[in-house]
């Protein structure tokens, strides 16, 4: 059996409101979030000496149908990111294992909720 459909009318409300979506600049405001998550990063990061805190950066990038933000940590000691290690836990010399810790993800939950909220905000009022 073959299912078909059939419209009358126009979609103009629907391609007028995917214009104004797509001409609005997500760029400006993925940089807030990226600062906002580095800001919850740094300050959820167990401290020793606080470098690896102090590590966190993030970046913007691009894709074809979408825009992401990528958090980064620049403390790396012989090839090893720390902030992964500390979420994760890791091997010691001896044999034992240093279990992790995840600050990450109570972290950052509430920069995704945040972000997702804004986002819908301004995208329903186009």
């Amino acid at each position: 059996a073959m299912i078909t459909f059939e419209s009358k009318g126009s979609f103009g409300k629907t391609e007028t409101f995917m214009h104004k979506v797509l001409s609005y600049n997500f760029m400006q405001r993925m940089n807030k979030y990226g600062e906002m998550g580095v800001a919850a990063l740094s300050s959820a990061t167990p401290v020793e000496s606080g470098k690896t805190a102090r590590s966190w950066g993030y970046k913007v990038v691009p894709k074809k149908n979408s825009i992401a933000i990528v958090w980064t940590n620049a403390n790396i000691v012989n090839g090893v990111p720390i902030a992964i290690i500390l979420q994760y836990g890791h091997g010691t010399g001896t044999g034992g294992f240093v279990q992790g810790i995840d600050y990450i993800n109570p972290a950052m939950k509430p920069v995704f909720d945040k972000i997702s909220q804004d986002f819908w905000r301004e995208v329903s009022s186009l």
